[in-house]
């Protein structure tokens, strides 16, 4: 049996091998993870761009490989974009990666698409702002970048989130804002926290970019696509209408509508599905108990704010303790909860981060320790403790720390060479850990 090979410059890329490093030709320091999809033709493909907010671009191809077979999508993955990169630096990621993935593969100029989460996801949308070649863009965990009004765009966006994500109510909020706009946008809520999407979930909004091409005339009308669609989307809603779920209901029946506008006459069932709904009293009070738990929300953030201003251990040891309760209790308000923790997990990353760079290692021991308590198993409030343990002379303690963060998911052996406080400290068993972690 003879296997395809994709023998563009500087291949070969094997169709079905996640490729974890691909260096870019004109810069040695920029690379990209890559995936070329088994169905892949002879011809032009579809790509999509993926951004990390860690920087690891292999992690969402791993994630969504089965997705690119199914689709013929290649995925291409950046290691370079990630927190904490100003737009200057992601615009330059950006020329190196789309460059260079364009010298070696063959690409669909008209279906480039971006993707990213959290921070990751404001990348994705950065640039699509900046490059009206870009035809999509998928927002997990975050939206467009701080401060960008609602506007005509020439992409669709695609809003991802978890019900306990704390950037939930913002990507509600902007998926709202767009109504107003001729911009084809959606919104996907999951059953999850602040998290890459999970396959079934990144599926639908793999299928709402095969969608918008077949509106854009990109791609012929796939009937069979459009009908396996509209099936599975009237089971879901089935099943949230039969347990009683009319807020899941309507999202469902909001979202069809977008995917299938133009392309089906059963969008005129979703929108008397959603007339029907919008009339019923259950949804309507399970509306107003979500738009008050909203309110909640946001009145317990700001008494969150007025205690970062004081030195308060015990108001916060509190405090997590009963978010970290409530939020496994599976009732309604599981993921008000959720969001508030993982509110205070960024939050207290924040305040930790900015005062280790200011070198007030008093505070920065305060909201650390805070940090590690409110999301133990971040790999970053380890980091940070470790760092802090060498500034406090500690090497022990940092090691321990630095070994809690790998067994976290920590695995960037090049930030650690580069941490300034690490020089003194023996990392080889550390690196070692990385390594094991890595084979596993």
């Amino acid at each position: 049996m003879t296997t395809r090979i994709c023998a563009y410059a500087n291949g070969p890329f094997p169709p079905g091998k996640l490729i974890e490093k691909v260096v870019c030709k004109n810069d040695s320091s920029q690379s990209y993870a890559l995936y070329v999809p088994v169905k892949a033709g002879n011809g032009p493909s579809p790509i999509i761009y993926f951004f990390d907010p860690h920087g690891d671009g292999t992690l969402p191809l791993k994630k969504y490989r089965s997705l690119a077979d199914a689709y013929g999508y290649i995925l291409a993955g950046s290691n370079n974009s990630k927190n904490g990169n100003d737009w200057a630096s992601t615009e330059n990621i950006w020329r190196h990666l789309s460059d260079d993935s364009k010298s070696r593969l063959k690409i669909n100029e008209a279906r480039i698409y971006t993707c990213g989460f959290s921070g990751g996801a404001k990348v994705a949308s950065f640039i699509a702002l900046q490059h009206p070649g870009v035809k999509g863009v998928i927002a997990g965990g975050a939206g467009l970048p701080d401060g960008t009004p609602p506007g005509d765009y020439n992409f669709s966006f695609t809003a991802i989130a978890g019900e306990g994500d704390m950037n939930l109510t913002d990507l509600v909020a902007i998926d709202g804002s767009l109504a107003g706009t001729r911009t084809r946008h959606r919104i996907i809520i999951f059953d999850g926290i602040h998290e890459w999407a999970p396959g079934n979930i990144m599926n639908l909004a793999f299928a709402g970019l095969q969608f918008d091409a077949i509106r854009q005339g990109a791609i012929p009308k796939d009937n069979a696509l459009i009908t396996s669609y509209v099936a599975d989307s009237k089971k879901r809603l089935t099943v949230y209408v039969q347990s009683h779920r009319f807020i899941k209901a309507m999202q469902e029946c909001q979202l069809s509508i977008s995917l299938l506008d133009g392309l089906s006459p059963e969008t005129n069932w979703f929108q008397t599905r959603a007339a029907s709904l919008a009339n019923d009293p259950q949804y309507q009070q399970q509306l107003r108990s979500r738009q008050s738990q909203f309110a909640r929300e946001q009145n317990i953030k700001e008494e969150y704010m007025q205690h970062f201003q004081q030195q308060d251990m015990p108001y916060w040891t509190t405090a997590i303790h009963d978010l970290q309760i409530k939020a496994a209790a599976k009732t309604p308000e599981r993921g008000m909860y959720q969001r508030l923790q993982a509110y205070l997990s960024l939050a207290f990353y924040s305040l930790s981060n900015r005062l280790i760079g200011n070198n007030e290692n008093d505070g920065a021991r305060y909201f650390t320790e805070l940090y590690k308590t409110a999301d133990p198993t971040n790999s970053e409030a380890w980091y940070f403790s470790a760092v802090l343990h060498i500034r406090e002379k500690n090497a022990q303690a940092a090691e321990h720390d630095l070994q809690m963060a790998v067994q976290c998911g920590f695995n960037d052996k090049s930030r650690l060479v580069r941490q300034p406080e690490f020089k003194t400290l023996d990392l080889s068993r550390v690196t070692a850990a990385i390594q094991q972690a890595a084979a596993r």
